[in-house]
């Protein structure tokens, strides 16, 4: 798989949304690793400027945070603004920003099916709808959309999430189609369990406790969860120049937990 120390994207502008921390901090520090002028889009803003200072430091790249709100169509419209005034294009989008918690569906409330589908599915819309239309005015670009597993096969204790995420790589495969004629890619890496403070939150309850473990037990390899950094670096091979023929495609990064044709 692709890693950052061979991989160059210099110069690329790259819009992460859900940077400031979890996969989406690993996936900010891959790009700024070739080179990438990476844009940390999340609405928590003192994490994100965090973030970027640290990232800053670490790889001398330019990396800034964008405070943005990816349920709200304004707030996007205003980051992307802001990107493109900056830097005159955009290159790649990662839509990374998610939530979720464990509830069975007839435990949850409609109250929390929109706060899940606003973040997880309304976000991608937002950012697509507001960041293709520069992608086809340059006639170039590319589109990562994080999924996950729970979309392609289901999951137990989050019915709504997982039908956000396989909204996800039905409304991926669209727009790939759509955009193929102006050379944009659009595709998905769908992680499986993943170590991060969604998955950590999931223990507040004992049912949910229980779930995780029994999944990551069933983990081929390792008999663990993967780690932000191992999701990483299949987001930064579907951008790279590696990956340009390659677009409507779901990538799942999961140790074998599922293995789906």
């Amino acid at each position: 798989m692709t890693r950052g120390d061979d991989v160059t994207m210099k110069e690329q502008v790259v819009i992460v949304t859900g940077g400031a921390q979890g996969i989406g901090r690993a996936i900010v520090t891959a790009f700024a690793v070739t080179g990438a002028r990476v844009i940390i889009a999340d609405i928590n803003e003192a994490a994100a400027a965090a973030t970027a200072v640290a990232q800053r430091q670490a790889t001398g790249q330019t990396i800034e945070a964008v405070p943005t709100d990816v349920t709200n169509v304004e707030s996007v419209q205003a980051m992307t603004t802001q990107v493109i005034d900056r830097f005159g294009r955009i290159d790649v989008l990662v839509n990374n920003a998610g939530w979720d918690t464990f509830s069975l569906f007839l435990d949850t409330t409609p109250a929390l099916w929109q706060k899940l589908v606003a973040i997880n599915f309304h976000g991608v819309l937002n950012t697509c709808y507001t960041v293709l239309p520069q992608m086809v005015k340059q006639q170039s670009g590319c589109v990562v959309n994080i999924a996950s597993d729970a979309g392609r096969g289901g999951s137990m204790g989050e019915a709504v999430y997982a039908g956000c995420k396989g909204a996800i790589i039905a409304f991926s495969k669209t727009i790939a189609r759509e955009h193929g004629r102006d050379n944009i890619r659009v595709n998905v890496v769908s992680p499986g369990i993943t170590n991060t403070a969604i998955l950590h939150s999931f223990y507040e309850t004992e049912q949910g406790g229980k779930v995780i473990d029994a999944i990551t037990r069933a983990v081929p390899l390792g008999r663990r969860p993967g780690e932000p950094e191992e999701i990483a670096p299949a987001v930064l091979f579907l951008a790279s120049e590696g990956a340009r023929y390659i677009t409507g495609q779901v990538l799942s990064v999961n140790g074998g937990l599922t293995m789906m044709g």
